[in-house]
């Protein structure tokens, strides 16, 4: 660990090292945080004003970054972790030149604006992520940071460094005592991400105040256990010595580095500096005026002088990193043009243009071979298929790959040198899916090959939730990772953040019912779809059998403003039968699988029965003894009541016509299902039990006798 002398003094800082410019650049971060606040009556003005220092040491020294193109692809990611601090990025962001004038400051905190409470992705300019659930800021850095590696080993070539960026996060207090911290702080240093730069703004206060009776860690020997490079303390109000420690940190090769930064919250403020007064409300217009005569601010509200803003201007130093970055990529596609292609295709996120074509031949395979097996190996077989056709699938599981059925023939195990941190390339290896490789690079391996595309995340589901969002967020790679259904409850604020920023992540959950067995309540999901299904914009799939499955992948896929949760089942389900219309209308979430003319009844179906997964075979075995007592029922598969709700009034009546009654079947929590106007529901309300599979269905009434007894039921009221 290097100490402060050390730092302050090693690497020359060019604007910042002269006291007055870059405290005026600090001070215009403290002013606009305090008077935002001020304004809105509501936020956090203690860390913008605590971190203004760090900020200029980072924004105006080291960050490449084009104001004018926020999603230049090789800029480097900054993370505001800790994202109660955003008015400290919301005035970066405003002074260095983004589309954000000082209008949305004034207008912080209040509806439509582009300053939120908390940063979030798509509504301002060059926020990279959504910050807020502290610790997942951290977590989506590690993520874009394994990104930027993973791209690099795949596509840079000699004399072509194309992909060559760093990712930056600040932190603080809040998210190091997050467990999720712990899981991201740990793969990082097992990945050896050296170009990720955390600095931890160490003020020592939260919101019940003095964090010491309640925060012990060491954390630079934490992150030193974690493989991380540890710098500082350093003075964080010195933004020479904070730079000379960004410099080192970016001459480190190995490891990721973690900057402790010694602050005090509210910095600047004569009676609530290094109070928890200064970090949850608003200053008060009396110590606001005390704070500006403190630190020498004689401006107005809102007010920056013009020698401010062009000290901050990062405007025409962005526009030369990103030309000269158009130079070099000019280069590589004249060098090499179907990498070029292939990696702007990636960028943009579009699916390889014949993606139809192989999600049409992976579903008509799984039609016509019929096969009776657990959905989640029907999510394997697809994934055989899938993972060949799309370089850019990025699988992983949290420590459960044999029971997720994550990987594939054409996913090695990503696996980077244990002495040089570099990702292990060479030729996929010709093995048997379900097998993990554990092979280096052969040798004579090329110099470039492929990378290894499913990650072992360990008994971590919420890190690696929060992981794959980062990698979605820098581009490049469509994430999927596997754990069993009950744990998405780990996973969930993940799930959430993904959905909220609108972005293509798929979640693998296996074991979705009481049909795992004997593990228990424990592990059997009860509440777990229906919860699911309540987060707006998250697409929720059970498919039933193979088709199901294979579409229910290529739909998770072609949607890029969306997340995806697939429930897959643990024991074998039986193909139901379809014609090529049920088929092509999969798609739509639910269509009609089964008409009474399908089981020998030349009648009109009297009732419904909807079902999901494994529970579409009940439904059919009831459908059959019903018709043999000359009750005509129709049977509907509804892999996706999320798919399903958008669809056209039209077609919702189509499916679930008017004036017969609906029976609802899943071994789930049975509270959705009554928006669907059900008469009767076939459902779960209580925890399983330990018992072999078969006779937990005899127990909780999930049998066709059972449903077939429900539908006599509602048609004798």
């Amino acid at each position: 660990m290097a100490n402060t002398d050390t730092l302050a003094s090693s690497t020359p800082v060019d604007q910042a090292s002269d006291a007055g410019p870059a405290t005026q650049m600090a001070n215009a971060i403290r002013a606009l945080a305090m008077d935002a606040v001020q304004q809105a009556n509501s936020g956090h003005p203690g860390a913008p004003m605590g971190m203004a220092d760090m900020a200029v040491a980072l924004w105006g020294q080291h960050l490449k970054h084009n104001p004018r193109n926020p999603n230049w692809f090789d800029r480097d990611r900054f993370v505001l972790s800790n994202g109660h601090a955003s008015m400290v990025l919301y005035a970066l962001l405003h002074l260095t030149g983004y589309d954000l004038p000082i209008g949305e400051l004034r207008n912080f905190r209040q509806l439509h604006s582009k300053t939120a409470g908390h940063p979030e992705h798509g509504i301002t300019p060059g926020v990279e992520t959504t910050t807020g659930p502290l610790g997942q800021g951290i977590t989506n850095a590690v993520g874009m940071a394994l990104a930027e590696k993973l791209l690099a080993a795949e596509f840079n070539r000699a004399n072509f460094p194309i992909v060559d960026h760093r990712t930056y996060v600040f932190l603080g207090d809040g998210c190091l005592m997050e467990g999720i911290s712990h899981e991201a702080v740990a793969l990082a240093g097992a990945w050896k991400l050296d170009k990720l730069i955390a600095l931890y703004d160490d003020n020592g206060i939260s919101i019940d105040g003095k964090v010491a009776p309640w925060f012990v860690d060491n954390t630079a020997l934490r992150f030193v256990s974690c493989g991380w490079q540890v710098l500082g303390p350093v003075d964080g109000h010195d933004a020479a010595a904070v730079s000379a420690a960004i410099a080192e940190a970016k001459a480190s090769s190995g490891k990721p580095t973690l900057i402790i930064c010694k602050t005090a919250i509210g910095k600047g403020s004569p009676n609530r500096a290094n109070t928890a007064k200064a970090h949850g409300e608003p200053l008060g217009a009396e110590e606001i005026k005390l704070t500006r005569e403190a630190i020498g601010w004689e401006h107005a509200p809102f007010e920056v002088p013009a020698e401010v803003y062009a000290a901050w201007d990062a405007k025409a130093k962005g526009l030369a990193a990103e030309a000269d970055w158009d130079v070099l990529f000019a280069g590589y596609k004249a060098a090499h043009p179907a990498l070029a292609a292939e990696f702007a295709r990636r960028m943009r996120g579009e699916l390889p243009a014949n993606f139809g074509e192989t999600a049409a031949r992976i579903a008509s395979q799984a039609h016509d071979q019929a096969a009776t097996v657990a959905s989640r190996k029907a999510s394997q077989l697809a994934l055989e298929g899938l993972t060949a056709a799309l370089p850019e699938l990025l699988g992983g599981s949290a420590d459960l790959t044999g029971s997720n059925l994550t990987n594939t023939a054409h996913t090695p195990a990503f696996r980077v040198d244990p002495a040089t941190g570099a990702v292990v390339l060479g030729a996929a290896p010709d093995r048997k899916a379900g097998a993990e490789d554990e092979k280096s690079a052969p040798a004579g391996a090329p110099p470039h090959g492929v990378i290894g595309r499913h990650i072992n995340y360990g008994v971590r589901e919420f890190g690696m939730a929060a992981i794959m969002n980062g990698i979605v967020l820098h581009g490049g790679y469509i994430p999927y990772g596997g754990t069993f259904l009950t744990f998405s409850d780990y996973s969930r604020n993940a799930i959430r953040m993904a959905a909220l920023m609108k972005q293509r992540v798929v979640h693998v959950f296996t074991h979705d019912s009481i049909g795992l067995g004997e593990d228990g309540p424990t592990h059997q999901s009860v509440e777990h779809a229906a919860s699911l299904r309540l987060i707006p914009n998250l697409d929720v799939w059970r498919p039933g059998d193979t088709a199901e499955t294979a579409i229910a992948w290529a739909v998770a896929l072609a949607q890029k403003d969306r997340p995806t949760a697939l429930l897959l089942s643990r024991q074998n389900i039986a193909y139901a039968p379809k014609s090529e219309d049920a088929l092509d209308n999969i798609a739509s979430g639910a269509y009609v699988l089964s008409e009474p003319a399908d089981v020998g009844l030349k009648a009109k179906a009297r009732a419904v029965i909807i079902a999901t997964g494994s529970e579409v075979q009940l439904a059919l075995a009831a459908q059959k003894q019903l018709a043999e007592a000359r009750i005509a029922v129709r049977v509907v598969s509804m892999p996706s009541t999320t798919t399903f709700d958008r669809q056209s009034l039209a077609y919702k009546k189509a499916v679930l016509p008017a004036g017969l009654p609906r029976i609802a079947v899943e071994m789930g929590a049975t509270d959705g299902w009554w928006k669907y106007g059900c008469a009767a529901v076939v459902g779960l309300d209580t925890f399983g039990e330990s018992a072999p599979a078969p006779v937990l269905f005899k127990h909780f009434g999930f049998t066709p006798e059972n449903v077939a007894a429900t539908v006599r039921k509602v048609l004798s009221k």
